[in-house]
């Protein structure tokens, strides 16, 4: 007995250490696993919102593409319905009947069944003595549909531009390899999280299994690079399934990215219309195709946004850090992948706004451990804290606003009109601020009236110039938008006028809040100040045409009063005159040789009652002009009326001109 009890604690004793020592083992996840596992992280938080997230992805992508070599962006976005059984054959799986239909979530027994007929029949045979006896029906209530678990929709996305395109090798590593790019310099991008099409990939892989298609080919390249691929999730790396060279008679250049995933378009319909509206605005220089294709000809949508001009903003500059927005590990780094030698070579070379006087300066105060000389790959950890400390200290100029890419008066205003056809817009654009070391700069347009606004005020959001759509309520803009601008005091009621409030912030980090990064913060004061500037700024501008309008409508509301009272006044006039005529006529009554003459024209039926209206009507007209023209003198407006006009699109092979900007128009001369 003993021995089968020691026996069997011996065992015991090793289950547990196989157990606590498997439990122990160190795991590791790739990128690809992570984002895949926390994908809300990245925008596909459920099906509706990963095809949303999917087609702003590869929006951004062309937009960001065609703007590298300075060509007017031309996107075509396609979003084709798939049904179930085109699905299955295009994973080669066929379709099956149910056999056992109480597996499924929708089964209904014959009594379940029986009882809501009854219902239903029960529910009609009221509404019919209803509507005998004159009485109103309720709305029946939505019955309950029990759906699959198992059930999904599916759809094909399809984006082609005409940007640079993507070299032949790179292909398979830029869509199957999550953290590798080009855009994890310092500079302003598009860009959240630098994952772009390759969490679409992820989605794709996770909801259908199948693969990314890519065709690509690069200005001057004789051929186009077809690629289909998927990722090794695990792993990190793309899976390769064809990848090859075919003929480019047409000599196209761009890319056209297709991808197959899960979504559902009935629910995030308004959102991806909306974000191609906003798109639209932010970027009139663009041209967009949106189509959706269903199975149901009836639902298909159809939308094109025109360019409205061919001024494009300049392409953002990739810039160095500001010694106050370093930490200690980028510090390490930047002094790892540094190619300079001594230390001040790197303080002066790294870094914006340190000149090789104030790097001297910098190292003398580090203490007597620094030197100009030193060598900086022989720093220490404990130095390396030295300088950190010193540059959160030290006091140094702010970056300039030189390396940032913001949409510009002109492209808001045009955008703005051209989408929204207001009754009146202003804009502003503000110079270029700091916080936390970075430069961001604040553009703002504020309009009243227009069509599809609703009433009240109506936020538009942009960040690096791509809309924000979701958690609008924390957001810096909305917050100052409604609390702290005083609208009446600038003659816009809040509550009844369409009021469009449109903010753009772009910069080198924009400080998003929130896993998604679906807004900007209220804390940092530098932004917030900024964004209620320049809001108010384009209300002080409104208030002036406000203004300006009230007094011409109460000016036309005078002549109207003064025109509506001209027949009863010249009536009234008229009678006094007959009675004076008589009385001069009797004699009862002697008059002033000006009143003789008026009252012989009187009698000779020189002056009539029409001729007296003629009179007054020219009178009112002439009073109503002239005091028209007194107020246009003072304020500086013409007399000649205004008209919007846009400037004929030109032929991009032409490039002899040049362009002369103001914030609200570009003068083109061609030489």
């Amino acid at each position: 007995m003993a021995g089968d009890d020691v026996a069997e604690t011996k065992k015991g004793s090793s289950k547990n250490t196989k157990n606590s020592s498997n439990e122990s083992k160190l795991k590791q996840k790739s990128p690809a696993e992570f984002f895949a596992e926390n994908k809300n992280i990245a925008g596909f938080d459920n099906p509706g919102k990963s095809l949303y997230t999917t087609v702003r992805e590869l929006v951004e992508n062309a937009l960001d593409s065609a703007e590298s070599i300075s060509e007017l962006p031309e996107v075509e976005v396609t979003i084709e319905e798939i049904v179930k059984s085109k699905f299955n054959s295009m994973i080669g799986l066929i379709d099956r009947e149910r056999v056992d239909t109480q597996l499924y979530d929708d089964y209904e027994t014959e009594k379940a069944r029986e009882k809501r007929l009854a219902k239903e029949a029960r529910v009609s045979e009221i509404q019919a003595k209803n509507l005998a006896s004159g009485k109103k029906n309720k709305e029946p209530g939505v019955s309950k549909v029990l759906k699959a678990r198992g059930e999904a929709s599916y759809y094909k996305v399809t984006c082609k531009d005409n940007g640079k395109g993507m070299p032949h090798d790179d292909i398979p590593n830029m869509f199957g390899r999550v953290l590798s790019g080009t855009k994890y310099g310092l500079k302003q991008t598009r860009g959240k999280f630098g994952l772009g099409a390759k969490m679409a990939l992820i989605w794709s892989k996770m909801s259908t299994g199948l693969p990314i298609e890519i065709s690509s080919s690069m200005k001057s390249q004789n051929y186009v690079t077809f690629c289909r691929l998927d990722i090794d999730i695990h792993r990190n790396i793309p899976h390769i399934h064809l990848h090859e060279k075919k003929g480019n008679k047409e000599k196209w250049h761009g890319a056209e990215i297709q991808v197959v995933i899960e979504g559902n378009w009935t629910t995030y319909r308004s959102k991806i219309l909306h974000y191609m509206r906003q798109m639209a605005v932010i970027t009139p220089y663009a041209q967009f195709l949106f189509r959706f294709i269903s199975e149901t000809p009836e639902k298909n949508v159809i939308i094109k946004f025109t360019r409205r001009t061919d001024v494009m903003p300049p392409i953002p500059i990739e810039t160095k850090h500001h010694p106050s927005s370093v930490d200690l590990l980028l510090i390490k780094r930047l002094i790892t992948d540094t190619a300079k030698k001594t230390l001040l070579q790197f303080l002066q070379n790294e870094f914006v706004n340190i000149n090789k006087t104030l790097a001297t300066r910098l190292i003398g105060e580090m203490g007597p451990d620094f030197s100009p000389s030193m060598a900086v790959k022989s720093v220490t950890s404990q130095q390396m804290v030295r300088i950190h400390q010193l540059f959160r200290q030290a006091k140094f100029d702010d970056p300039s606003g030189n390396c940032l890419s913001p949409a510009g008066e002109y492209n808001l205003r045009l955008g703005i009109i051209k989408e929204l056809h207001p009754d009146m817009v202003a804009t502003y654009s503000g110079s270029a601020q700091v916080f936390e070391g970075h430069p961001f700069i604040v553009e703002a347009g504020v309009s009243v009236g227009g069509r599809d606004v609703k009433q009240g005020i109506n936020i538009f959001r942009f960040a690096n110039r791509i809309p924000l759509l979701f958690e609008q309520g924390g957001d810096v803009v909305t917050r100052t938008a409604l609390k702290r601008i005083n609208w009446n005091s600038y003659k816009i009621n809040q509550t009844q006028d369409k009021i469009g409030v449109f903010v753009s912030i772009v910069s080198t980090k924009i400080p998003f809040k929130g896993t998604g990064k679906e807004y900007i913060g209220d804390d940092i004061s530098e932004i917030a100040t900024a964004v209620k500037s320049a809001i108010q700024q384009c209300c002080v501008q409104l208030k002036s045409k406000i203004v300006k309008r009230l007094q011409a409508r109460e000016q036309q509301e005078r002549k109207r009063s003064l025109s509506r009272y001209i027949p009863d006044a010249t009536g009234a006039v008229y009678e006094v005159l007959k009675q004076m005529t008589e009385e001069h006529k009797k004699k009862k009554k002697s008059y002033g040789e000006e009143d003789k003459v008026i009252i012989e024209k009187v009698s000779k039926d020189i002056i009539t009652k029409e001729i007296l209206t003629e009179k007054l009507a020219e009178h009112v007209e002439q009073v109503d002009y002239e005091m028209a023209l007194e107020y246009a003198t003072q304020s500086g407006v013409s007399e000649e009326p205004r008209e919007n006009i846009y400037l004929q699109h030109l032929d991009t092979n032409k490039t002899n001109f040049i362009d002369l900007h103001s914030p609200t128009f570009v003068f083109r001369l061609i030489l």
